[in-house]
């Protein structure tokens, strides 16, 4: 979770929301990414959406070896790119800022583990007071 919160101040200090993401495979990150809307002027390119281009093209088998660690609740779409490549599992930082369908994820067998981390929070928090029309925005609002 550290290197995935090192990706969200990396996002915020570029002018985007600070969201971070890391894919680890076999205790190795595979792949990383932040929030990237604002500096690329694109419509999916949230953190975990970033992280999963950055890892480049894997099989379906690596797949089922890793786990996704995210700052936030993954939102629907991210949620779908976890169901759609088969993740086992998901380590969320926080989600009392954006819950995510984290329901659905488990029920689609995806184990979810939120580690309620004040850091997370307080970060996106601030976040959302100092720019609540690009945050709005960010989640669908």
């Amino acid at each position: 979770m550290k290197e995935a919160i090192k990706e969200a101040y990396r996002g915020r200090i570029v002018g985007g929301i600070p969201i971070g993401a890391v894919l680890v495979k076999n205790g190795k990150i595979i792949g990383r990414g932040h929030n990237r809307r604002v500096q690329d002027n694109s419509a999916i390119l949230h953190a975990e959406m970033d992280c999963l281009e950055n890892a480049g093209r894997l099989k379906a088998g690596d797949y089922a070896k890793c786990t996704l660690y995210s700052t936030l609740s993954p939102c629907d779409m991210c949620s779908g790119a976890v169901l759609l490549y088969k993740i086992p599992r998901i380590v969320i930082g926080e989600n009392e800022t954006f819950k995510g369908p984290e329901t659905l994820l488990k029920k689609r067998g995806v184990k979810v583990i939120n580690l309620d981390s004040a850091e997370c929070r307080n970060m996106l928090s601030k976040f959302i007071k100092e720019r609540p029309t690009l945050w709005n925005e960010d989640i669908g609002e």
